[in-house]
């Protein structure tokens, strides 16, 4: 398997659904966060993209000099971005990292985000826009020059004039839930992402998109996206995960949960479903804990144990098909050094030999 991290660019702390005990996010902590991550054994880490984020490109080039292994798990953003920009984006930074560079397509969920940013598509607008601009990108990259007319997109004479280092282009990573999120990932992705729900459901998903991909020929691995609370005994881990969420209160729960409910993505409203915005029942399969989605949005869930039973689960993940596991933990630089050190030694982490 291989493990990635999480930069918290829209901030960080010991608690959740409250300012006490947070952290700022400045250049000094992402490179102390770099230099772990780089140092203990992660393929790379993944940057977040939205409003309520610092911009995960920028991040990532500020990043570059100050780590040597690790890749940065950047967002490609149709829509927002032209096709033709992001080939020369992502060409550049390939090159200047030597080829650390991966890409998370990401659709986007939120109307009011969208209309803010000059985005006026529904759901199944903006994913035919995806694959209109995955169909450009990936054909500059592959050194082509693009003639293209689509509903969304018209592209004449595009050439992308400095090739990456990954051929035919860095790989692509993509999540997306309802069926035509599914459709243009299975034609596009080469990395389906998922959020942590239990394990039958992520089988469900996977069999489906597998399917999904099949049918055009095309090979596909899957990755999930999971917080981690494990500490040495089972009693410790349980108590850290009720810490995290020691400050919240119902109002705060609801007032986050109605932001939620605007979401058009079908993966945030099963998160949501998971727990139902209640602090009851939250494990919701074994050392499956649903409480970060109590006010977190995007990936709701971690798993929660000492590092045996953690590292099961994991295992258990991986025997349905997920290769790429993204992990994270509150504050994510004391649960990076903890993650590596109780368990990577329990987990197949693959080696990249292009790496030394």
């Amino acid at each position: 398997m291989e493990v990635l991290w999480f930069f918290p660019t829209g901030g960080d702390g010991r608690y959740l659904g409250t300012t006490y005990g947070g952290r700022e996010i400045d250049l000094p902590y992402l490179k102390q966060l770099a230099g772990a991550v780089d140092s203990l054994g992660y393929h790379g880490a993944l940057l977040p993209t939205g409003q309520n984020c610092e911009d995960a490109w920028i991040i990532a080039s500020s990043l570059l000099t100050d780590t040597e292994k690790m890749k940065f798990l950047v967002a490609l953003r149709p829509g927002l971005m032209s096709p033709t920009l992001a080939a020369r984006m992502a060409s550049t930074f390939d090159r200047l990292s030597n080829g650390r560079l991966l890409l998370n397509v990401v659709t986007g969920s939120d109307p009011r985000e969208h209309a803010a940013d000059g985005i006026h598509l529904d759901h199944t607008g903006r994913y035919k826009l995806t694959d209109e601009f995955l169909e450009v990108w990936r054909n500059l990259m592959k050194g082509e020059q693009v003639d293209y007319k689509g509903k969304h997109l018209t592209i004449k004479g595009a050439k992308n004039t400095f090739p990456p280092i990954q051929q035919p282009y860095p790989p692509l990573y993509f999540g997306g839930s309802s069926d035509i999120g599914q459709q243009v990932g299975a034609k596009h992705a080469d990395v389906y992402l998922t959020w942590g729900e239990p394990p039958e459901k992520v089988k469900e998903k996977i069999d489906k998109v597998r399917n999904l991909a099949n049918q055009q020929g095309r090979n596909i691995t899957f990755g999930i996206r999971l917080h981690v609370i494990v500490r040495e005994t089972e009693k410790e881990a349980w108590q850290a995960a009720d810490e995290l969420i020691k400050f919240l209160d119902d109002e705060t729960i609801a007032a986050a949960q109605q932001r939620f409910s605007k979401q058009e993505s079908e993966g945030q409203k099963g998160m949501v479903a998971l727990h139902q915005g209640k602090k009851e029942n939250l494990e919701i399969s074994p050392n499956l804990w649903a409480g970060v989605g109590l006010v977190r949005e995007g990936a709701g869930t971690a798993l929660v144990g000492d590092p045996k039973t953690v590292a099961e689960r994991l295992i258990e993940y991986q025997g349905l098909g997920i290769d790429t596991f993204i992990l994270s933990g509150y504050p994510h630089l004391e649960e990076a050094y903890r993650t590596a050190e109780l368990l990577f030694p329990l987990l197949p982490i693959k080696k990249d030999p292009a790496l030394k």
